[in-house]
């Protein structure tokens, strides 16, 4: 019987490779050692699990509630699970947000509570292309002069996605209240605190925009500088090469992650998984609270100048016609 392993990525600041256990049957003390693990490194990556969706549910649920499980992160619209139907087209909605991940960015910070981890398993896998790469956000704030942490100890920005959307790649996409798209923005500290190891982390990343007190030039170029700095260093950025089968996951709380670009006209499934955080410490606020119009505000503002600006970007400042 194969025994739990935990091997370091070489040459990096963070990660580690599992192997000789299955998380879709796990015992107590393998997942204290997963866990233990997965705080350590800030990412896992567990080869040949084949997981189903109900496994990667059920794993997920060890961590805490989930935003969703078993979903499928694709270019293919699910017409039965582990069935899929024809490649969307590229100017959908749903391809427009796949191609906009493709920035550095971490998860749900542009909702109300964000997310404490998140996991992909790969199903089918373009041959070229289209691999997911992760960056140490521990290690580059350990690695800040002192000048800058001070410079951003007490400073925040809002949060959207639909600011990301915009920025990146000209997209515009309808304001729903049941969707990512939903007219809110949420205010963060650029440097957060782990919860449960205690380490501080830069938090920032494509969704961050409009930090109070700075003009708006200055927030634009600190934000960008921080996201640059982060992963401008070799050992903290690891790029993964999918296979069906792999499993990983990721500490959102001190993690970025993108995609990368592929050939969109062949297959690309993973199946996503999404671990609420922890009140305590990843609200920010919900859309009844006080603070919430002053979100909405920077956030209309932000978007309307934005409208101007966007027109050279990939969707050249419009709207998608169709969600799928």
């Amino acid at each position: 019987m194969a025994e739990l392993t935990i091997q370091p990525v070489e040459g990096r600041t963070f990660g580690a490779t599992v192997t000789g256990v299955h998380l879709g049957n796990l015992t107590d003390n393998e997942f204290a050692a997963i866990h233990a693990a997965f705080l350590e490194y800030g990412f896992l990556l567990l080869p040949g699990q084949f997981l189903t969706e109900k496994e990667n549910i059920d794993f997920g649920l060890r961590f805490g509630e989930l935003e969703f499980g078993g979903a499928p992160m694709s270019n293919q619209k699910r017409v039965a699970e582990g069935e899929y139907g024809d490649i969307m087209d590229l100017d959908t909605q749903v391809m427009r947000t796949n191609v906009g991940n493709e920035a550095w960015h971490t998860d749900s910070t542009y909702k109300p509570l964000s997310s404490k981890c998140a996991m992909l398993s790969a199903v089918t896998v373009p041959d070229e292309g289209g691999e997911t790469e992760l960056a140490d956000a521990r290690a580059a704030y350990d690695a800040l002069d002192d000048a800058t942490k001070e410079k951003i100890a007490g400073l925040s920005a809002y949060h959207s996605t639909q600011y990301s959307q915009a920025n990146d790649i000209g997209d515009f996409p309808p304001v729903r209240a049941d969707s990512v798209y939903h007219g809110e923005a949420y205010l963060r500290p650029l440097v957060k605190e782990h919860p449960e190891t205690g380490r501080k982390a830069i938090f920032v990343a494509r969704h961050a925009f409009g930090i109070p007190g700075l003009p708006r030039d200055e927030s634009r170029a600190l934000l960008q500088m921080l996201t640059d700095f982060i992963v401008c260093e070799p050992t903290r950025v690891y790029t993964h090469h999918w296979q069906p089968g792999d499993t990983l996951f990721w500490d959102n709380r001190c993690i970025l992650h993108r995609a990368r670009p592929y050939d969109y006209s062949k297959p690309r499934v993973l199946i996503g998984t999404r671990i609420a955080g922890d009140p305590e410490s990843e609200l920010s606020y919900y859309p009844d609270h006080p603070a919430a119009e002053a979100g909405r505000i920077a956030l209309a503002r932000e978007l309307e100048l934005l409208r101007a600006e966007t027109g050279d970007r990939m969707y050249g400042a419009t709207t998608a016609e169709r969600s799928f």
